[in-house]
């Protein structure tokens, strides 16, 4: 059923939508989502014959109707009132988090959103041999646009409560064992690259370099703990596709770029203050407050590439593919690109 389409009477995507109409024509906003929480929490967990569209229009009005409440809420400083407050806040209700985030994982890999558990061994099978089975162009929109809304949900937990620091490594913990599992690379970069919460994005990237690094360090987030992840990380952790090593090497690079793009937007757009102060300092245009470990000099930057570049020729024993060596470059120019700002 194409968006924009009525459901069809007796289908269960005229089930929800009825559902809504008649809860929403009755109730107050906030208590239009605490009705509808369960019959969100059933259809998207435990209801494999629910079709795709079914669920992305009743997903779609559910984000919405939080949406225009938080929003509402935020102009006035009160989103202690809010609807996302009593559904998605991480002091509140974290189980309702960890629910979305399962969500997103499904839609992510397919298993469980748009196609049943059985199939992801399937697609193991068939990646391992190099022949990827292409999805259908409606099933990728379905789960891009599913993807989109319940990473809109994430941003807004990680936002409601008070320290959007705090909610977003309480996210960011149950994010990463998932992320661990899921099998296929371009899975995880559909994961990271939706993710709309730069903070969590930040986060969970940290967490990943974290894991992988020889020594682990207890610095908190800079410029500098960067560099370390760069002169300690070994490749990335052995997901479960197989890749050339070369290939896990690429990955790495591509989210050391990531990580930085993130961690500069935490820093400039004071994402790790309340949402409600946050706005108080951009209308004030107040000057990002940065820490001793984000002042690092060229020359610390140029001796840790080297140092990686050295450690990385070691490991291959081969010139470096194109990819690779088009993400050093990247990778340095941005290290460039946010001392310099």
């Amino acid at each position: 059923m194409p968006l924009g389409v009525l459901p069809e009477p007796g289908s269960s995507s005229h089930k929800y939508s009825s559902v809504c109409t008649s809860v929403h024509s009755q109730q107050p906003a906030s208590l239009v989502l605490l009705s509808l929480w369960p019959h969100l929490t059933l259809m998207l967990s435990i209801c494999p014959q629910e079709k795709p569209p079914g669920q992305l229009l009743f997903l779609q009005y559910v984000v919405q109707t939080l949406e225009d409440d938080f929003q509402h809420n935020l102009k006035s400083h009160q989103l202690q009132k809010s609807i996302a407050k009593e559904v998605l806040s991480c002091d509140l209700c974290f189980s309702n988090v960890k629910e979305v985030v399962k969500w997103l994982v499904a839609a992510v890999t397919g298993v469980g959103f748009s196609q049943p558990w059985e199939q992801l061994q399937e697609a193991r099978a068939e990646h391992s041999s190099s022949s990827p089975r292409l999805a259908s162009t409606q099933t990728a929109f379905f789960a891009q646009k599913a993807m989109l809304l319940l990473q809109r949900m994430l941003s807004m937990a990680v936002e409601v409560d008070r320290s959007p620091t705090c909610s977003s490594r309480k996210i960011a913990d149950d994010i990463f064992p998932f992320i661990l599992n899921i099998p296929l690379r371009s899975q995880r970069e559909a994961l990271l690259n939706t993710m709309e919460s730069q903070l969590l994005r930040c986060r969970l990237l940290e967490l990943l370099f974290q894991h992988s690094c020889d020594v682990p360090t207890t610095s908190s987030m800079s410029l500098d703990k960067i560099l370390y992840f760069l002169s300690h990380s070994s490749v990335l952790p052995q997901f479960q596709d197989e890749t050339a090593t070369w290939q896990r090497w690429d990955e790495m690079l591509q989210y050391l770029s990531l990580l930085l793009l993130s961690y500069q937007s935490v820093k400039l757009e004071h994402l790790r203050t309340s949402i409600s102060d946050r706005m108080d300092l951009i209308a004030q245009k107040a000057k990002p407050r940065l820490q001793d470990s984000d002042d690092i000099s060229q020359l610390d930057i140029q001796l840790k590439m080297n140092d990686f570049i050295s450690r990385m020729q070691e490991t291959l024993e081969q010139p470096f593919p194109p990819q690779i060596q088009e993400k050093l470059f990247m990778l340095q120019e941005l290290f460039c690109v946010v001392t310099a700002a």
